[in-house]
């Protein structure tokens, strides 16, 4: 497990707001020369701190998509064909475990209420699919993934 000094917190917290902020930028408002940043960035790429870079879509990407929560009790000897058929699903935007009444929470996206209710359709018939519970996502509040 790699320590993370100051410096590479704020490195981070700069590079997750702009990705793309030139390295002398990031010199300039970390106070450090511009061959420090890059030994940073590489030492962070080098130890998996950063594992790689993105974009994040603008608003009219997302315009129209309608998205739901979705949690699902299984059948414990079925979880990796569940996981495998649900990677496959081109509407789950994250699959995650869960404690308590549901065993996983499924994200997914579609871009419109047909083909969500598509997906649900598909989600609810995969074997070892004891029970789901579908929250439709009606307007965000607070939204930290841009």
């Amino acid at each position: 497990m790699t320590t993370l000094d100051e410096m590479d917190q704020s490195l981070l917290r700069f590079l997750r707001r702009d990705a793309r902020t030139p390295t002398a930028e990031l010199a300039r408002r970390l106070g450090v020369s511009r061959t420090t940043v890059q030994a940073r960035l590489e030492k962070l790429e080098r130890t998996g701190v950063i594992a790689g870079y993105t974009i994040v879509a603008g608003d009219a990407v997302d315009a129209g998509m309608i998205r739901a929560t979705v949690l699902i009790q299984v059948e414990p000897r079925m979880t990796a064909s569940i996981v495998a058929a649900l990677g496959r699903m081109r509407e789950v935007e994250g699959l995650f475990t869960t404690a308590g009444r549901f065993d996983m929470a499924i994200q997914l996206a579609a871009a419109g209420t047909p083909q969500l209710d598509s997906a649900l359709d598909r989600i609810g018939e995969l074997d070892g699919v004891r029970g789901m519970e579908s929250l439709i996502h009606l307007t965000a509040k607070i939204d930290r993934r841009r």
